[in-house]
């Protein structure tokens, strides 16, 4: 039986996964803001339960952050990934039910959406997408696996950080763990489906000079790096419905 401490670790594993680099004990451990050991430790219930095992060579043997298993890879079993999966999905579709129906802002019904992820039955997730017309993406613009955790391809995107002077695109979607990026970005409307134009790269690591609408802003390298873009224009897909869902993004 998975505990909401051990399904918070799969989540945080299936979104570290899609990193292009190894999952590491150190950095999950980074990600979930605890010590190495503790994260070895929760490491060890999931191995023992089937959910996650190691890859690669094993440099020694023994407990703690020096040992062989804190430097070789994590990767989520078949049973830990659609466990993941079904998180990732209710943790969504709460995301888009407290926006689009709630009104709430989208850094509130993330932090929300956390809790209500663990205690969402089947039935529950079931009518809950039902009744917002099977939604695809969260607010943030993350895709929304379907009830047999399969996820729609996603486009080619890359980070803002990466655009060059005069280079326009889309946003596809914001990064959504820190709550108050979240916000300062949605008071900006940074938002998925914006268009967005790099009008200046300032150099040695300086700030870029963005155009949104009618207004320009300058957002740190740090914070264009939260942020997903697409060529040309969003695609017409389903997102979730009612009066509460371009609301929902802004939050007031």
């Amino acid at each position: 039986m998975l505990t909401e401490k051990m399904e918070e670790y799969l989540e945080a594993l299936f979104k570290l996964s899609a990193e292009d680099c190894a999952l590491t004990p150190t950095r999950l451990a980074e990600y979930m803001k605890v010590t190495p050991p503790t994260a070895l430790d929760m490491l060890r219930r999931l191995e023992k339960e089937g959910y996650v095992r190691y890859v690669g060579p094993c440099a020694g043997k023994g407990r703690g952050a020096g040992s062989g298993k804190a430097r070789r890879s994590i990767v989520l079993t078949p049973k830990g990934e659609r466990a993941a999966r079904t998180l990732i999905r209710r943790h969504r579709l709460s995301e888009r039910f407290l926006t689009d129906m709630l009104g709430l802002d989208w850094e509130s019904a993330h932090r929300e959406a956390c809790r209500l992820e663990h205690v969402i039955s089947p039935e529950v997730e079931e009518k809950l997408s039902e009744m917002l017309g099977n939604p695809e993406t969260c607010p943030h613009g993350y895709p929304i696996p379907d009830e047999n955790g399969h996820m729609a391809e996603e486009e080619e995107i890359k980070p803002l950080c990466d655009f060059c002077p005069a280079e326009r695109g889309c946003i596809a979607r914001v990064e959504e763990d820190e709550p108050e990026l979240l916000q300062y970005l949605a008071s900006l409307g940074v938002m998925p489906d914006v268009d967005i134009e790099v009008k200046e790269v300032a150099p040695f690591g300086g700030p870029l000079l963005v155009r949104i609408g009618d207004s320009q802003y300058a957002l740190g390298r740090e914070v264009a790096s939260k942020i997903w873009t697409r060529k040309g224009p969003p695609p017409r897909r389903g997102r979730g419905r009612g009066p509460g869902s371009r609301r929902g993004y802004g939050g007031r």
